[in-house]
């Protein structure tokens, strides 16, 4: 089902299905990512029931390797099966096919059948899709996007993405990107996608601590501390951050005008300060006469949960 006016695929409403009374339903959700799996079972409000963990070795895992993993990360399904299981995946993910189709760090994972395998293990319906867009579900079942049919929903930190909420649909672009690797300096340093200039070469836990170290602030410097700051070196290295990853958010407000952006991740550490630089930063370059003026928090989830609560928010969608 294609929205005539953006060049993307949305995300398609679901089949009807039968469903269990509300006390007995059960939703569940995986996190694929380098070097570990999680899984977890919560109720129906994003309350985590149960919850496992289980690693890999990203640069010599086999699938095989894979398989096995799955498989005890699936052993917390096994007290009752869930309504379905929502996967958030890294990388690029096909959710028509079910494949997680290349992931950098994880050779292994590049085509890899995960819903086949989690459907085999469980035999419950399962969907992935990209990590940063089951994020913005999460958001809208369980967190600060509920009520609302447009927000933009962004992981900081080490891991920059952004999950966009349009007029009630998630916008789901074919090959799964997530914005980390728009253009935001055509001089920019070569980023590891071999592109040039990527958002994520400025606006990542990488970038600020490299900042921190060249201002003479120390090696790796946190979020939380450089805040924590009063000097002027430490006031200027915030203000370029956040300035950085607004970059990216103004060409989401330009296109889509969201209005309200749900930070997940490192922002968390920033406090109000961070939050309100970038507020601030939005609001300066948007003219207000039709769009709603952009809005900024910070998620109070735990960081560990956002994952699984996108990967629930997805099963409740289709369920």
């Amino acid at each position: 089902m294609t929205d005539e006016r953006f060049p993307l695929r949305l995300v398609p409403e679901p089949e009807p299905q039968p469903v269990a009374p509300r006390a007995q339903r059960r939703l569940g959700a995986v996190e694929l990512v380098p070097g570990r799996i999680r899984a977890a079972v919560l109720d129906m409000s994003g309350a985590v029931l149960e919850r496992t963990e289980t690693g890999y070795d990203a640069a010599t895992a086999l699938p095989a390797d894979l398989d096995a993993a799955l498989a005890r990360a699936a052993q917390v399904f096994a007290g009752g099966p869930p309504q379905g299981i929502g996967v958030a995946a890294a990388g690029l993910v096909d959710p028509d096919a079910g494949l997680i189709t290349e992931v950098n760090d994880v050779p292994a994972l590049r085509g890899y059948p995960v819903v086949e395998r989690l459907r085999a293990l469980t035999g419950v319906p399962v969907r992935v899709e990209h990590h940063a867009r089951l994020q913005v579900l999460g958001d809208r079942w369980f967190g600060p996007g509920r009520g609302r049919r447009t927000f933009a929903s962004v992981s900081t930190g080490e891991v920059l993405g952004v999950g966009i909420l349009y007029a009630g649909r998630v916008l789901a672009p074919p090959g799964g990107r997530s914005g980390a690797h728009m253009t935001v300096s055509a001089s920019g340093e070569r980023c590891t996608c071999g592109g040039r200039g990527c958002w994520k070469t400025v606006a990542t836990t990488r970038w600020l601590q490299a900042r921190a170290l060249a201002a003479g602030l120390g090696q790796a410097m946190s979020l939380a501390t450089l805040v924590a700051r009063e000097d002027d070196a430490a006031r200027q290295v915030l203000a370029e951050y956040a300035e950085n990853v607004v970059l990216g958010l103004m060409n989401i407000q330009q296109l889509f005008a969201p209005g309200l952006f749900v930070l997940h991740g490192e922002a968390r550490e920033g406090g109000e300060r961070f939050r309100g630089l970038i507020e601030k930063r939005l609001r300066s370059d948007v003219v207000w006469a039709v769009a709603e003026k952009p809005r900024v928090v910070v998620s109070t989830a735990a960081v560990d949960d956002v994952a699984l609560l996108g990967g629930a928010g997805m099963v409740l969608s289709q369920v």
